[in-house]
């Protein structure tokens, strides 16, 4: 029995000592800051964590030029905080959800924010808003060990040079722990799962041509250009 095309390649992040880390899938945590819920017009829920997920083939690494995407005049970013699992584990409680992370990493969740907003206006899924192609840029990883456990520490996003978002890492509505918690109380976590923890406020468009640059303490930082539309 033969194979009938070429299966595609896996997807792996580079770590800052060297290794590769095989990515599975991409978990994105909405609404996890105050004032990005306000932003977007809604009030933040402190009783439970929602989320979407995303293809691992959206990712990209640090100094990628992504193409502006096709079907949207509002391409929007959004810095987050990405949490590596390197650990499987179901029903995983808070006490313990750190031994299931072998890392951390700046990354972005890039939005077609118009298409976003339309689906849910009409109430509909997010998929063509939020799941694109090389939407997940990602950063180097570092171990949990050097990093800590996601609770604290600034994050910013500056595009040519300007900041546009900043916060700390303490006012996630739902921190690291809670949200593998709730995650691994849906499905079994599994090594090479990313989960994308949610972005601050002061989400924007970008055009082709700018760069951004993604930072948090104590992690390696990640810039990405925005290209032209791709041919």
């Amino acid at each position: 029995m033969s194979v009938l095309f070429d299966p595609p390649p896996p997807v792996l992040i580079p770590t800052c000592e060297g290794d590769l880390f095989p990515v599975r899938r991409l978990f994105c945590i909405g609404r996890n800051y105050p004032e990005h819920a306000s932003e977007m017009g809604v009030d933040a829920d402190r009783q439970a964590p929602f989320f979407f997920t995303k293809w691992a083939e959206t990712i990209v690494g640090d100094g990628a030029t992504i193409a502006y995407p096709q079907g949207t005049a509002d391409f929007q970013h959004e810095v987050e905080l990405v949490a590596a699992i390197g650990k499987p584990g179901r029903s995983i409680t808070r006490e313990d959800a750190m031994a299931h992370v072998w890392g951390f990493a700046v990354g972005l969740d890039m939005t077609r924010r118009d298409i976003q907003l339309e689906a849910r206006r009409r109430s509909r899924p997010w998929d063509a808003g939020k799941n694109v192609e090389q939407s997940s840029p990602i950063g180097l990883l570092h171990p949990a060990a050097a990093f800590g456990n996601g609770s604290r520490g600034r994050i910013s996003l500056a595009v040519n040079g300007d900041v546009r978002q900043e916060a700390d890492l303490s006012e996630l509505i739902h921190p690291v722990d809670r949200l593998i918690e709730f995650l691994s109380g849906l499905y079994t976590l599994e090594a090479g799962d990313l989960i994308y923890t949610g972005t601050p406020a002061g989400v924007a468009p970008v055009v082709p041509g700018d760069v951004m640059v993604c930072r948090a303490d104590r992690l390696s930082s990640l810039t990405v250009t925005v290209g032209p539309p791709a041919a």
